[in-house]
Parts: C-alpha cells; structure tokens; sequence
C-alpha cells in the first residue's frame, strides 16, 4: 500500500550553553539553537514509531529513502543539524545535542513511544556516537536513546574516510603544487599505476595517514598559539580526494564503476572546493576529521549500542567503501543484529526505482520483525 505524503517544516529549539559560536545566526549571544527538519506524515497512517534520518552537515528530505519510506506508511523525520550545508565549524558533539533534542521533542511534543535511528552515509557514524552516549555515556550526557538503528550505505567516520581519501602526494600545505610524483596518482607520469601493487597500497595508505597526522599537529600547534578573544582560526586543506580505491576497482571490490567517484571524476573532485575538509576550523578538524582526536567513530562507538541493528551495504556504491557496513555489523554490541547487501545499488539510488523499493521493503520488513509498525 503506498500513502500520500505531507511534509511538515519542523523547528526545535533548545538552550544554549557554550561560550563560543561557530554558527552565524542559529546559536549564539541570545542564548538559544535553532535547527529545522522536515517531517514526513503519511496521511491516514497514525504511528507509535518515529524514523529519524540526519547528517552531520546535509539535509536528507531531498533523499528517496526517506520519501519513500514515508509512502511505505512510516513516519519519517529527517533532521538538520545547526551545521546544516556547512561543515566548515562543525563540532560533533554539538551535532549529538541537536539530534537528542529533536528525540527529545519527538517524545514529549509528539507523543512517539520509539524511536528507530537512521543512519545514512555521514549519518552512521553520527548515528552510532549518539547511541553510544545515550546507552553509556562518557562526553554527552541525558540523551533520549533510540530503540533501534539502520545503518544504511553508511562509512565508518569522517575522520577515517578522509584518511583513506587524502591525496598524500602533497609536500607542502601552503603550495599544493608541489607534489612527490610517485604518489600523485592523478598524474599520467605518475609510475604507480592501476592495478596497484600491495607495496605501493601499504606505502600510500601509510603516508596518507602521515599527512592527516601533520595537519592535526600544526592544528593544535595553531590552538595553542591563539591568544586573548582570538579563539578560533579557518584554513583549507588542499587535494583530499585521492583514494585509490577510485581508480583500482580490484581494491575491496564491489559494483562500482571504476574511475568515479560519488563527487564525478576523481582527479577534478580532489582539487574542486567541495572536496572533503576542504575548509575547516580547527576545532572542527579536530572533532570531525582527525582519525586520533574524533570521538565519532563508528568502530569504537559500535560495541556501546545494544539495540536491534540493521546493517546495510549497497553493492554499487560509488561513496561508501565496501567493508565498512559488514564492518559495522560485526563491531556492534547488539544481540540481535542482521546484515544484507542491495545488489547493484549506488550510494543514491539514482535511476534504480526497483532497487530503491528492494531496500524500503528490507527495512520495513525489518522494523515488523521488531514490532516497530502499528
């Protein structure tokens, strides 16, 4: 049966207690976050369970799976972060006291009794360093834990993306000209080609985690430094879409098509503006981008959760590295766990109606299994 759908603009507001602002106009001097969703209400179809979709920095409405899931009788909140379309001064853990206070609004406001949280691609490891300081909290206290979660064409972090993304080819950060060319894999003279040998994947992924680790000491040799009402500073991280795995499709191989990525083509994405970290402030790099300092990591969150898990791998993904779900799925806490793969879908479902429709009816398979429907 497939329902209508109305959207419904939602806004959650709730107080603001740190001292300083990284966002213009959503929190600050007045003393107050202000953060806006949209929530999708399938008409004719009460609900005792909340699905709730979010992203650290995107806004998901504009997604098919939480349409679509509405349209499958479900209802849907998909939640902006005050960081919404800018992730330039994201913190991750402001990210987790929004989230908690739309669970909290979603309880008390609207009268859900559980809540199911999705999370998808940026969202999973959001989603899972929640959960984790709900059920056993050691940073964020009194969050309203979920009943559930969907793990769904998601990564590992943000932190551990960019390290496997990061072109390390670049000798110096201020001229990203300057380049060693055996580990320029975008450059035709380049002597490393695909296929690539284990050698030179061990010594690539070796030096690209040597670069983030630079960055993050000259970012706390930076903080350090600041003095007086100077308390936070931007800067940008040049060339950090390089993962071999775009290019060499026989690295944990899936459906992918090879020589893209989910930005387009790779060489253009790793020098383009919105390329991963491109902008950042310091203390966003640390929360969200530094594989050592990032507390939203989705290996080490895993083993806290304890509710049910779906876990979800879509074969063709262009964005989310293969192992990662499995990866997940095997690192969580919970008892009652399952893992499937879409065969043939991408991150988006673009152009794939059918496949689209495979993954509404496993998830909402799933949440009968788990007496999530009314």
């Amino acid at each position: 049966m497939t329902f209508e759908v109305a959207p419904e603009w939602v806004h959650v507001q709730y107080a603001e207690t740190a001292k300083f602002t990284e966002v213009y106009g959503f929190s600050g001097a007045h003393g107050t976050v202000n953060c806006e969703g949209v929530r999708f209400l399938p008409k004719g179809k009460p609900s005792k369970t909340l699905a709730v979709f979010m992203h650290p920095a995107s806004t998901l409405q504009l997604l098919p799976v939480p349409r679509a899931l509405a349209q499958a009788g479900v209802h849907v909140l998909c939640a902006g972060s005050r960081f919404a379309k800018n992730d330039t001064p994201l913190i991750m853990e402001k990210v987790v006291l929004d989230l908690g206070a739309y669970l909290r609004h979603a309880k008390e406001k609207w009268g859900y009794e559980k809540i199911l949280l999705c999370g998808w691609s940026g969202g999973g490891s959001l989603a899972l360093f929640y959960q984790s300081q709900a059920e056993k909290p050691s940073i964020v206290e009194k969050l309203v834990p979920a009943d559930a979660m969907i793990f769904q064409a998601a990564h590992l972090s943000r932190a551990i993306y960019l390290a496997e993304s990061i072109d390390p080819s670049v000798i110096d950060e201020a001229d990203p000209d300057r380049r060693d060319l055996e580990l320029d894999i975008y450059d035709p003279r380049c002597p490393n080609q695909p296929p690539y040998s284990p050698e030179f994947i061990f010594l690539f992924r070796k030096k690209q985690l040597e670069r983030v680790r630079r960055r993050t000491a000259w970012v706390k040799e930076m903080l350090a430094r600041l003095r007086g009402d100077e308390m936070e500073r931007g800067f940008v991280t040049h060339r950090t879409m390089a993962d071999l795995r775009f290019l060499d499709p026989a690295i944990d191989p899936n459906d992918r098509k090879p020589g893209w990525c989910y930005m387009g083509k790779p060489a253009t994405a790793n020098n383009g503006p919105i390329g991963l970290a491109r902008f950042s402030t310091l203390r966003a790099w640390l929360s969200q981008w530094s594989i050592d300092d990032s507390n939203a990591d989705g290996p080490k969150c895993a083993p806290s959760i304890s509710v049910p898990l779906l876990a979800i791998e879509n074969s063709a993904d262009d964005a989310v590295p293969q192992p990662h779900a499995r990866i997940i799925h095997d690192a969580a806490g919970s008892r009652d766990k399952t893992f499937r793969v879409i065969k043939g879908a991408t991150h988006y479902y673009q152009g794939q109606p059918e496949l689209l429709k495979q993954a509404v009816e496993l998830c909402v398979g799933w949440m009968d299994k788990q007496k999530l429907l009314d």
